[in-house]
C-alpha cells in the first residue's frame, strides 16, 4: 500500500495541504490521476448519485468532465478533526449549448492511515451564471494559494 501524504491525523496545516492537493488533482480532469487519491473500496455520495470503488469513479468523472466543460474548481478548509476535514468549494463550467454555471458545495471526507480517501460526501446547488460573472479560471494561480473565496 502506497501512502498518500499528508496522513492522519490533521494538524491544520497538513488538512489545508490535503484540500489544495485534492483541488489541484480536480482542476487537471483527469479522472485516473483523480482516483489514485481513493482507496480501491471508497464510496461516495455526490448529489443524489452514489458510486464505490476507484473504477466507478473514473468512469462518474469521465462523464462528469465531458458534461461540464472548462470545468475550474477552487476548495477551502472549513473544519478537520482526526481522520476527517470537510470543505466547501465552488466551480464553474459551461454545458454544451454554452450556458455558464457556478457550483456551490460541500464535502465531508474521511481518510485511511494510508491518506487515502474511503469516504466522500459531497452536497451541490447549481447557479446560472452569465460569462461576464466568471471568477474562476483554471487552476488557482500560486499568489492566490491559502485565500479563501466569496461566498457570492
Amino acid at each position: 500500500m502506497t501512502d498518500r501524504p499528508p496522513l492522519p491525523p490533521f494538524t491544520h496545516e497538513t488538512a489545508a495541504q490535503k484540500v489544495q492537493a485534492a483541488e489541484d488533482a480536480w482542476n487537471t480532469r483527469d479522472p485516473h490521476r483523480v482516483a489514485l487519491a481513493y482507496s480501491e473500496d471508497s464510496v461516495w455520495r455526490n448529489r443524489d448519485t452514489f458510486v464505490t470503488g476507484r473504477a466507478e469513479i473514473v468512469e462518474f468523472l469521465t462523464a462528469k468532465w465531458a458534461r461540464e466543460r472548462e470545468y475550474a474548481l477552487r476548495k477551502d478548509l472549513w473544519a478537520f478533526d482526526g481522520n476527517r476535514i470537510a470543505v466547501r468549494f465552488q466551480y464553474e463550467c459551461r454545458d454544451a449549448e454554452g450556458q455558464w454555471w457556478r457550483s456551490y458545495g460541500n464535502e465531508l471526507w474521511e481518510f485511511d492511515e494510508h491518506g487515502l480517501m474511503t469516504r466522500r460526501e459531497a452536497s451541490i446547488n447549481d447557479l446560472p451564471i452569465e460569462e461576464k460573472d466568471r471568477r474562476v479560471f483554471g487552476p488557482r494561480p500560486d499568489d492566490e494559494r491559502g485565500q479563501s473565496f466569496p461566498l457570492r
